[in-house]
């Protein structure tokens, strides 16, 4: 199953109009945190908002996540070790005020087990993926580092 999550603050059409294609090409059961959306998606299994119960269930139950660049997303992939797909919302597109979801994408991309689609096209080739690694809360190298240099100066 994947599950889809497009936060709690504004709808998301272009993902979720995309995953419904990907879903009717594929067959591919998704289950999708949509907001509010007010279109159609006849086939995802759509959920307006979710209790945290409910999210923290579909999230742990997926084989994969798809969401937008959300901060909140990327540390719930990260703590359920969860492979995760990030489609970041465009200003251009009227998707959001700004464009700090593409720089947020940009920053976390090299992150074991999160993969950026930057066009819709890129979702169906990645969902269709078995070896998708899942994200995970070990340290890059760069933070390591990042946290030794603080360390050091607090002690020195």
């Amino acid at each position: 199953m994947i599950f889809a999550t497009v936060g709690t603050q504004l709808p998301f059409p272009r993902l979720i109009e995309a995953l419904d294609r990907i879903a009717a090409e594929s067959g591919a059961e998704i289950i999708a945190q949509t907001g509010p959306f007010d279109g159609a998606a006849p086939h995802l299994t759509c959920h307006g908002g979710l209790s945290p119960r409910e999210f923290e269930a579909h999230f742990t139950a997926a084989r994969v996540v798809v969401a937008h660049a959300g901060i909140g997303t990327i540390l719930s992939a990260k703590r359920y070790g969860k492979p995760l797909v990030l489609l970041p919302r465009r200003h251009a597109l009227g998707e959001h005020r700004n464009d700090h979801q593409q720089a947020t994408a940009k920053q976390v991309e090299t992150l074991p087990g999160v993969y950026v689609a930057w066009e819709t096209e890129d979702l169906a080739p990645l969902l269709a993926r078995d070896d998708l690694e899942p994200a995970t809360e070990a340290v890059s190298p760069s933070r390591a580092a990042l946290l030794d240099r603080l360390r050091a100066f607090i002690d020195g």
